[in-house]
């Protein structure tokens, strides 16, 4: 849309943009509620999250190649790091990785603000720093949960969580957080 219709599908952009958070949030609720989250349902949430962000990158450069020209250097360090979660999985456990962990769902919130800032207003600002600062916390903690985790699991909520399983000790997942 944004290729064809340029400045024009801003608005339409953001619109769907926050429809497509909504529904990932509901369909993640929904699924637990009938017993029906599966671990490669989890898998394949994991995957659609990454293509549905993805997209909306590609938009806002499509929309605003300036302002993605100008943080070239931000973006490419968190497709670094982004990168660097999946090899470590795929060298550790053979899967790509699918925490679900809560500091990726805060950088999903303020990645959500940045891309509103960028698509909807024509600039990056400080909502876009924010959340490339929450990006490299979320991301060294995805690299911390591989890394402690002694074999893969998915919906992992933090590094510190990962940490109870490698020492043996249970803990209750939030079922909210885990959407």
């Amino acid at each position: 849309m944004s290729y064809f219709l340029g400045i024009t599908a801003s608005f339409i952009v953001v619109i769907l943009m926050y429809f497509g958070l909504l529904t990932d949030i509901f369909d993640g609720i929904i699924a637990r509620k009938q017993n029906s989250s599966t671990e490669s349902l989890r898998r394949l949430d994991s995957q659609v999250d990454m293509i549905f962000w993805v997209s909306i990158g590609v938009s806002a450069w499509l929309l605003y190649p300036t302002v993605i020209e100008q943080q070239k250097y931000y973006v490419l360090m968190v497709i670094v790091m982004e990168a660097m979660c999946y090899i470590i999985s795929l060298i550790k456990f053979k899967k790509e990785t699918c925490t679900h962990a809560f500091l990726s769902k805060i950088w999903g919130l303020t990645l959500l603000a940045a891309f509103t800032s960028i698509i909807g207003f024509g600039t990056a600002g400080f909502l876009f720093y924010i959340a490339i600062f929450m990006a490299m916390i979320s991301h060294l903690d995805v690299i911390l949960i591989i890394l402690l985790l002694p074999k893969w699991q998915h919906d992992i909520p933090s590094s510190y969580h990962a940490y109870l399983i490698r020492v043996g000790k249970t803990f209750k997942k939030n079922k909210f957080l885990n959407s």
